[in-house]
């Protein structure tokens, strides 16, 4: 995958919709703090679906520490610089109100509430960084304002019957995996009152396609001919596994298209699970080796909307891009368009995994022009049909023993 270097332009964060680059939400000190710490580090026809397997994702950050794993999060300026500003430039949504941090990792967001005047807030974390969450908020003199609760938010009470606003960082790769978002809807139904808040309140997805040749050819392709071995078999298990990687803008093909919008503060946990249909417009004479995925976040209850997208368009953030590899290599010329659909889904062995079905077609707008009924007859042989392409999250951390501090957020 080609990596690239994040995009130094910044501009206003605008709303979200079909083939918008969608920018950051957070403003000109997100440089300002970046020159800081760098200073002080000196309906087409479709073929029957392939079934489903759970497979792991094989290019995604491995780590095995906390530490690592946390700052990791914390020095996504993308991120936390938006929840940053969110919560100080609107301080009428968090002064004087009881907060509840889903997911609270270090307690990063407790903080940044309390220090914007929380009457109280409600740090929740199930993992060991719950330990950790205390001794920050002792050192930096929150201890009256901020009171952490170690366990899963499923499973603890609050001393409190009712809170006005829940924060969470709950976003995973391709937006829902870990299936944190559960706990987020499990949360708001049970403890906010009516007419709360629930930061961020948007989420949505998107697709798009991309040329991606050399990739391809060195991590897909090879298992053609290793050493003069036919080990295809493992090219097809190969095919299957998302990629968790940056995509640099020049290789983007096609237009975005939105696949899912969901409303934290009014879906229920049974939206997250959906089919939707897309249509890709090449932009361009090209090939196509990929279909990508990315997800913007949106704060809509500010004085100014503020949010932040993952795209390749956008400022790089830890959650990068979601990858997906066709079988086939797509000639495209400008105009012509994928059409298909996705399904996504929990899995069932395993709630916090992601199950997706990727049903696509692609054919030449020379078929579309031709008026000859006869000769569109014959050269129906040269339209392209594919098969369904099935993939899976698996838990990423599961041969590291994550499950020792699950749903670790910062």
């Amino acid at each position: 995958m080609t990596k690239t270097n994040n995009n130094d332009e910044e501009e206003e964060f605008i709303s979200f919709g079909h083939n918008q680059n969608t920018k950051t939400g957070f403003e000109e000190d997100a440089d300002e703090y970046l020159a800081a710490q760098d200073e002080s580090c000196a309906t087409p026809e479709i073929a029957t679906p392939m079934p489903l397997t759970s497979l792991m994702i094989p290019q995604a950050p491995i780590t095995t520490s906390i530490p690592t794993l946390t700052s990791e999060m914390l020095k996504d300026v993308v991120r936390t610089k938006t929840y940053q500003n969110v919560i100080y430039q609107n301080k009428f949504l968090i002064k004087d109100k009881v907060v509840l941090d889903v997911g609270a990792g270090t307690g990063i967001l407790s903080l940044f509430c309390a220090k914007a005047g929380a009457k109280h807030v409600y740090a929740v974390e199930c993992s060991q960084m719950a330990d950790m969450a205390k001794e920050i908020v002792k050192a930096n003199g929150f201890s009256d304002v901020i009171t952490v609760l170690k366990g899963k938010i499923e499973e603890i009470e609050l001393p409190t019957p009712k809170v006005d606003v829940i924060i969470s960082e709950w976003m995973g790769y391709f937006l829902l995996f870990e299936n944190m978002l559960d706990s987020v809807l499990y949360a708001r139904n049970k403890w906010l009152v009516d007419g709360g808040v629930v930061l961020p309140d948007k989420a949505s997805l998107f697709l798009t396609a991309i040329e991606d040749s050399e990739y391809k050819e060195d991590k897909i392709e090879f298992w053609n001919s290793v050493y003069g071995f036919d080990m295809s078999c493992i090219k097809k298990k190969a095919m299957m596994e998302p990629l968790v990687d940056t995509v640099d803008q020049k290789q983007i093909v096609t237009d975005s298209r939105l696949l899912k919008t969901m409303d934290i503060s009014k879906m229920s946990s049974g939206d997250a699970s959906f089919t939707a249909p897309f249509k890709l417009v090449a932009q361009r004479n090209d090939y196509i080796h990929a279909l990508v995925a990315y997800f913007d976040v949106s704060f809509t209850m500010c004085h100014k909307l503020l949010g932040f997208s993952t795209g390749p368009k956008s400022r790089a953030t830890h959650w990068k891009q979601t990858v997906m590899y066709l079988e086939d290599v797509l000639t495209v010329c400008e105009g012509e368009t994928i059409t298909g659909s996705m399904s996504v889904s929990y899995n069932k062995k395993n709630p916090r995994d992601i199950d997706i079905k990727l049903i696509y077609s692609f054919e030449w707008q020379a078929l579309q022009d031709l008026k000859d009924s006869t000769l569109q007859n014959a050269l129906k042989l040269i339209k392209y049909n594919s098969q369904c392409c099935g993939f899976s999250f698996f838990c990423i951390f599961s041969l590291l023993s994550f499950a020792t501090f699950p749903l670790l957020q910062t």
